[in-house]
C-alpha cells in the first residue's frame, strides 16, 4: 500500500488589532502572511503538493490557504472549505480526514489550535517532541505525517511524524 502524507498547518498569525467583528472574521497580520509564504516555499522546494487542500472558513486560515497556494502554483478555488475545522476538536477532525478519498494520497489541513496538538499527538500514541521553547505548533507551524495505512486507519500510533516546520525557523528567501 502507498504511503499517505498528512500536512497539518496551524494559520499564520493573525492581526488582533485589526478591528474585525469577531474571531472567524481575524485577518492575518503582516508576520502571518510572510510566515504563511515561507512555508508554502518550503512546501514547493520539497516538492510536496497536496492532493486535497482543505481549510477552515475563518478569514485567517482561508488567507493562510490562498498564499499556500500561490507558492505551489494551485489556484485558490481548489481549496476546500469546511465548516467543521473551525477550532475544531481532534475528534471533528479525525471525521473531516475519514471522509478523504483513498485516491488522495497527500492532503493539507489547515486550521486551529488546540485541536491540531490534540488531533497529532493523537495520531502519533504519544506526545510529539517539544522543541525547546515549548510550543508544538506555534503559528505558521507545519506537521508532516506519514501513514502506510489509508484515511479511515487512523487509531492511535498509524501515524509517524515526519517532520515539524516552523515558519520563524526557515531562513528568509
Amino acid at each position: 500500500m502507498m504511503t499517505r502524507t498528512l500536512l497539518l498547518m496551524r494559520h499564520g498569525k493573525s492581526d488582533w488589532n485589526a478591528g474585525a467583528a469577531d474571531d472567524f472574521s481575524r485577518p492575518l497580520s503582516k508576520r502571518g502572511k510572510r510566515n504563511s509564504r515561507r512555508i508554502g516555499q518550503w512546501l514547493a522546494k520539497q516538492g510536496l503538493r497536496p492532493d486535497i487542500l482543505i481549510a477552515s472558513p475563518a478569514a485567517r486560515t482561508l488567507h493562510t490557504a490562498t498564499l499556500i497556494c500561490q507558492a505551489l502554483d494551485i489556484p485558490a478555488a481548489q481549496i476546500v472549505q469546511d465548516e467543521h475545522l473551525y477550532l475544531a476538536g481532534p475528534d471533528t477532525l479525525l471525521e473531516v480526514i475519514g471522509r478523504l478519498p483513498a485516491s488522495a494520497h497527500t492532503v493539507m489541513l489547515i486550521g486551529h489550535n488546540p485541536g491540531l496538538e490534540e488531533l497529532l499527538a493523537g495520531l502519533l500514541g504519544e506526545a510529539a517532541p517539544l522543541p525547546a521553547d515549548g510550543k508544538l505548533m506555534p503559528t505558521a507551524a507545519l506537521a508532516r505525517l506519514q501513514f502506510a495505512a489509508d484515511w479511515q486507519q487512523r487509531d492511535a500510533g498509524q501515524a509517524r511524524l515526519a517532520e515539524l516546520v516552523r515558519a520563524r525557523d526557515l531562513d528568509e528567501k
